[in-house]
């Protein structure tokens, strides 16, 4: 199996903040920071930009309120038109019910599969779970991990590096990515 990853084990919360923007301010782009509960601020520290999620979810809301007021809109002054009540063909108020049930459906469906696609799930199987010195971030440990899939990755330069930041336990995770 490929090195898939280098991992390094530090102490506290506040370690791993500075080891993370250590490993931001020495170039590198594809690293994660793992602990046992939320730490607040580790978004800035790894330099992360805001998710995109939010955008994907609006598109795919106004495209469902889109859909849902073209469709009824259609069906109502041109496949189906009735006069009901001497009412206009299009009566739009009636229309907002569904426009907003289908706002409603697809930037749900916008959310769940924008995630899916942003982490890249499915995935059966990660590369860390094979890791031992991983299994302490469920408990009390704080993990960061550089990828080796970064330009700046260099098995022996990043264990240095990762040893130089206060990294303990340095690990080489093999498999496939």
């Amino acid at each position: 199996m490929k090195t898939w990853a280098i991992l390094a084990q530090f102490d506290t919360p506040a370690d791993l903040m500075h080891a993370a923007s250590s490993t931001r301010d020495a170039g590198y782009r594809k690293f994660d920071c793992h602990s046992p509960f939320p730490i607040h601020g580790m978004d800035d520290a790894m330099g992360l930009k805001r998710s995109s999620v939010g955008f994907i979810v609006g598109v795919m809301a106004v495209i469902g309120a889109t859909i849902g007021f073209v469709l009824q809109t259609w069906v109502a002054t041109s496949a189906y038109p009735l006069v009901i009540s001497g009412k206009p063909l299009f009566s739009w108020q009636a229309f907002i019910i569904i426009t907003f049930a289908l706002f409603v459906l697809f930037g749900a469906f916008g959310a769940v599969f924008g995630m899916f696609r942003l982490i890249r799930l499915p995935r059966w199987h990660h590369p860390l779970f094979y890791s031992e010195q991983f299994k302490v971030v469920t408990d009390d440990g704080f993990v960061l991990v550089i990828e080796s899939d970064d330009a700046k990755f260099d098995e022996n330069g990043t264990k240095e590096f990762l040893a130089a930041i206060g990294g303990k336990n340095i690990e080489l995770v093999r498999g496939e990515g």
